[in-house]
């Protein structure tokens, strides 16, 4: 059993970019430069999570992806690390795009449990440990399954089978499952993210080591002060810190994806982003308005950080 924190060598403080787009709907390379080196500089961010949910996997191309993960390691060179997602409802495909990361540049995958074809668990091991043989980086284990479907939830004997593997260093955990995390926590070295903003302090208080978070792309300062003042002992601090957190949350998360929520808030401030690719719609007036109001009033009940803190890094 651990007895100590189990080091993050992928970063702890992760937004999940978006994957911004030209007015034409193409890759927008420069903007996501300047998008990566503003959740750097003024996010707080030490990890970016690229081609995962919130970055619109499903409707990018192998190709985009790629350009994507070259572009933005690039730019933050090695004051970040690049998380590539990689995970498919294919085996040979999500290979074929986890040596597509690794040649571009990432310094891990997240990988994703296969979805739509109802594996079984044994299967849903086998593929995740066939993807980790073939690729010669890290691997985060994506379990979500509100999305894979509720068949597809890793396990805990799952999960400790494949702590085993040596590449297989970490969960993005959008479980839900508090008991499942804490008991795969205590049994293996296994470094657990929050994947679910709403669920950052809970999982901090019982051993995750960081985040994995839609919301940082807009108040990464703020997000980040929660880990940084339970890791200074002020658990009453921190927990103020995160309720005040969660108003924005529910407004970003609750009626749109948090793509769309990003992308009207980066549209309002005039940082990158773009539109967003069907069957996703874009945000109109009235939601970004609500999303705004809902950011300012956050920002300022947190306390921390500065309130143009989604104001862009450079002129546009």
């Amino acid at each position: 059993m651990t007895t100590e924190p189990a080091p993050a060598p992928l970063g702890r403080r992760a937004a999940a970019m978006i994957t911004p787009f030209t007015s034409q709907g193409a890759l927008d390379v420069e903007g996501a430069q300047r998008l990566a080196a503003h959740l750097v500089e003024r996010g707080g961010c030490d990890a970016l999570v690229l081609n995962a949910t919130t970055g619109e996997a499903p409707t990018t191309t192998d190709a985009e992806k790629a350009t994507l993960v070259r572009t933005v390691a690039e730019a933050v060179g090695a004051r970040a690390s690049v998380i590539a997602g990689a995970g498919t409802s294919d085996t040979r495909h999500t290979i074929a795009l986890a040596r597509a990361a690794q040649t571009a540049g990432a310094d891990g995958l997240l990988v994703v449990t296969p979805y739509y074809s109802r594996p079984t668990q044994e299967a849903i091991v086998h593929h995740l440990r066939t993807v980790a043989d073939a690729a010669e980086l890290p691997v985060l284990l994506y379990d979500i399954p509100a999305r894979t479907g509720s068949g597809t939830a890793l396990t805990a004997d799952s999960l400790r089978r494949l702590a085993e593997h040596p590449r297989v260093v970490g969960v993005k955990d959008c479980s839900y499952d508090l008991l499942k995390s804490g008991l795969v926590m205590g049994d293996t070295d296994l470094v657990y993210y929050s994947g679910s903003d709403e669920t950052n302090l809970p999982l901090f208080a019982i051993g995750a080591r960081g985040y994995i978070s839609t919301v940082a792309n807009v108040a990464g300062p703020q997000v980040r002060s929660v880990l940084d003042a339970f890791e200074g002992g002020d658990h009453g601090e921190a927990a103020r810190r995160h309720r005040a957190l969660l108003p924005l949350v529910e407004a970003m998360m609750g009626e749109v994806p948090g793509t769309v929520a990003v992308k009207a808030l980066f549209r309002a401030a005039g940082l990158p982003g773009g539109g967003v690719r069907g069957p996703l719609l874009p945000g109109g007036e009235e939601l970004t308005a609500r999303l705004a109001t809902a950011l300012k009033t956050a920002i300022s009940a947190c306390g921390v950080g500065r309130s143009d803190s989604v104001a862009p890094t450079h002129e546009q």
